[in-house]
């Protein structure tokens, strides 16, 4: 831990970069509220900071600038989430209420607010269609022995899958499966689909299970957008970085991954090399889950230079993150 006046020229240096993306000097410094110290004061502690690992000075002119461990220690020791404003937290609400159409619009909309807040790029790592609402089952003969039964989502979207029929299946009996299933499952997602409620028909049971035996099968691929990557590009000064940054954000996987692992290890911000992807070490990642009916099941996040604003981002993400999760599991 360092003490309470390093904690704050290390706190004032951080701020001060992300404010103008230039090395810090100590007379700068010295001059910033809540310091009340010399500028040579400063210069010392500064120097103290550099030997510890949390700043590093570029060129011997020039100020100091902090290393991922400074961005690391303030994050973790002189910031809170904070809140949005008025004004962005009644834009994001907004936002959500007027969203209409297809989920995969909404996630896409989704990543550019958040770009368009933070001025980093936004990512969006949706919910499967298995985690989506259903609204509604519908059985479709197709033949004497096969069905196929169709399952609309509250955004939406239609997955389909098949079932073997007995004789005897008719469209009645079809019928009746589709509106028994459509009251046991509405509003519920299938991965908390169990056995419904008899209904005293054995045909009717037994496609009831058939189809909900198919439903668990059902999965779809992790759908991934990003908005904003030029924000991210403007950010830094040489081309191959941007180059390395922009051809990393256009690996779905490579984003997926790097996301998920980021929630799974408990972390809401990685910084640098910490989130172990290699062309991206020049960048952070701020992440919030998505909570669907007490399940993670989608994350929202911003990525930007390690000098972005740590406050803002994790404000924006826990908002954002929060209104998406009420808007897909209210369809």
């Amino acid at each position: 831990m360092l003490d309470e006046r390093k904690t704050a020229i290390l706190s004032a240096v951080v701020q001060e970069y992300i404010a103008t993306a230039q090395p810090v000097g100590s007379g700068h410094i010295a001059e910033a509220p809540g310091i009340n110290v010399s500028s040579a004061t400063v210069r010392n502690e500064m120097a103290h900071l550099e030997h510890d690992g949390y700043l590093i000075q570029p060129h011997t002119s020039a100020g100091r600038i902090p290393t991922d461990k400074g961005y690391r220690y303030f994050v973790d020791h002189l910031t809170s989430p904070g809140h949005l404003d008025r004004a962005t937290t009644k834009q994001v609400g907004e936002f959500f209420s007027n969203a209409h159409g297809r989920l995969e619009e909404l996630l896409h909309q989704t990543s550019n607010l958040l770009a368009s807040l933070t001025n980093n790029a936004g990512v969006v790592v949706g919910p499967r269609s298995e985690a989506v609402p259903v609204r509604r089952v519908q059985f479709v003969g197709l033949s004497a022995s096969l069905a196929t039964v169709v399952l609309v989502f509250a955004n939406g979207t239609v997955e389909h899958t098949t079932v073997d029929l007995d004789e005897g299946d008719d469209d009645v009996k079809l019928a009746a499966a589709g509106v028994h299933l459509s009251a046991a499952l509405d509003g519920r997602v299938l991965g908390s689909v169990t056995e419904p409620t008899p209904t005293g028909d054995a045909a009717v049971d037994r496609l009831c299970a058939a189809a909900i035996e198919q439903f668990r099968s059902i999965t779809s691929p992790d759908q991934v957008f990003t908005g904003g990557a030029a924000a991210v590009a403007n950010a830094f000064d040489a081309v191959e970085v941007v180059r390395s940054v922009l051809q990393t954000l256009e690996q779905q996987f490579v984003v997926v991954t790097l996301v998920s692992d980021i929630v799974q290890r408990g972390m809401s911000v990685a910084i640098g090399v910490e989130h172990g992807v290699e062309p991206l070490s020049a960048c952070s990642v701020v992440v919030a889950p998505v909570v669907i009916d007490g399940e993670h099941l989608g994350s929202v996040g911003v990525l930007g230079p390690t000098r972005m604003n740590y406050p803002q981002a994790l404000a924006t993400v826990d908002v954002v993150s929060e209104q998406l999760g009420h808007r897909i599991e209210d369809g």
